[in-house]
């Protein structure tokens, strides 16, 4: 029996079969991709965390992968008053697993923030690196900008008293406006700020660019004020964890 190809059944069940077969095969391609994009996004993660040391600037994301251990060289994760969360001090020995709660790298910060309102019962990641024989600690932070997340990687210095570099982005900020936190001019003014006079922690402000700034500011973005706020936010309110970790370290 010839087939009626003007016929609605034959082009509704041309339609099905098209759309399955499509279907099909883009499913396929995204498995296929999957680890691919897996592993990218684990070492543009570790080119974040080495970006923020000093020197490290240039790393790029393939080069991470392979150089991540030779700066990292334990991770740790900590409750909201400093302390070592039991079984999570891991050291360059001990492969990075994703998937393990017990990683400091496996900790996603954005579904932290967005699921456990309670700050004080949230994982605070913690990497603690060397650079030429200096310690720094680069603690993760995450927030947000005018119209969603800012996220970013603090380094701080070995006594807990000042930043030794950052790295910070958006997922969609205004271009050539909050956007502008992840480019250098604004990353780099937050070298050698300080965050503790010896004991106490302060946070960094982020000003109203063109004021006078002193050791603990830093001039915002024009045209940029939530995200400015955001930046500001985020770091006063996880830094305070990490500032205890380090001086309760270097009291003991």
């Amino acid at each position: 029996m010839a087939i009626n190809k003007d016929s609605n059944t034959y082009t509704i069940s041309f339609a099905i079969i098209l759309v399955i077969i499509v279907g099909g095969l883009l499913a396929a391609i995204a498995n296929g991709l999957k680890p691919i994009q897996d592993e990218n996004l684990v070492n543009e993660k570790k080119q974040n965390i080495l970006n923020c040391l000093p020197g490290n600037k240039s790393i790029t994301r393939d080069e991470a992968g392979s150089v991540f251990a030779n700066f990292v060289k334990q991770r740790v994760i900590l409750n909201y008053n400093g302390e070592i969360k039991e079984n999570t001090l891991l050291d360059n020995s001990t492969e990075l697993n994703n998937k393990d709660s017990r990683d400091a790298f496996s900790i996603d910060l954005l579904k932290e923030y967005k699921t456990i309102k309670d700050e004080k019962s949230r994982n605070y990641p913690l990497f603690i690196c060397d650079v030429e024989g200096k310690t720094y600690y680069v603690a993760p932070v995450m927030g947000k900008g005018l119209w969603a997340a800012v996220w970013g990687f603090i380094a701080i210095d070995e006594s807990g008293n000042s930043i030794s570099g950052t790295v910070f982005d958006h997922k969609s900020e205004t271009p050539g406006l909050g956007a502008e936190i992840s480019q250098d001019f604004f990353e780099d003014q937050f070298i050698g700020k300080l965050i503790s006079n010896e004991e106490t922690y302060k946070s960094v402000e982020v000003n109203k660019p063109g004021n006078p700034l002193n050791d603990y500011q830093v001039d915002g973005i024009s045209g940029g004020t939530f995200t400015s706020v955001g930046v500001e936010e985020m770091m006063s309110r996880t830094l305070v964890v990490y500032h205890k970790y380090i001086k309760n370290l270097n009291r003991s």
